[in-house]
Formats: structure tokens, sequence, C-alpha cells
């Protein structure tokens, strides 16, 4: 069912129409869309330096995250490393006594 506007009929017409004076109301609409239009503009700008900001942010982190999963990479092949000398060094000494 339509919900029915809390505001009465003659509340919804400007009063400059109810009284024949339409150009300063369309002056008014005219202010009003160019406003509209000139907010349009400046969100839209911001949007697109929000989307290059969040670019930026984007490549920052997978550089970090590269650089820290070579650095952990690094980490793990040095005590692959480590082991691996452990054992031979272990199994030398088995086989020299």
């Amino acid at each position: 069912m339509a919900r029915k506007s809390s505001r009465t009929k003659s509340a919804s017409i400007p009063l400059a129409l109810r009284d024949g004076k339409a150009r300063p109301v369309f002056q008014s609409v005219l202010w009003r869309l160019a406003r509209l239009e000139r907010q349009v503009r400046w969100l839209s700008q911001l949007v697109r330096d929000h989307a290059e900001d969040e670019d930026r942010l984007v490549k920052i982190v997978a550089e970090d995250r590269d650089t820290l999963r070579r650095e952990l990479l690094r980490k793990h092949e040095a005590k692959l490393r480590a082991r691996k000398r452990g054992r031979a060094a272990s199994s030398r000494v088995g086989l020299t006594s």
C-alpha cells in the first residue's frame, strides 16, 4: 500500500510559483543544479584520488609482502643448510669412530 506524504499539497508547491513569480524559483533551481554539478565534480575527483591512493597502497603492501616472503624463504633455506651440515657432520663422526 502506498504511503501518504505528511506534507499537504499546497506545501509541495513553491510559494513563488503559486504567486506567479516563476523567475526567482527558476533561478534558484538553476543555482541548485549548478551547485549539485560542482559537488558531483568534486566528489568524482575525491573518488579518483582515493582510488589512486588505494592503488599505491596495494602496490606498497604487495612489495612489502614480497620482501617479507623472500626474507622468510632465506631464513628457511639457511635453517635447511644448517640441518644438512649438521647431518653431514654427524654422519662423518659415525664413520671415523
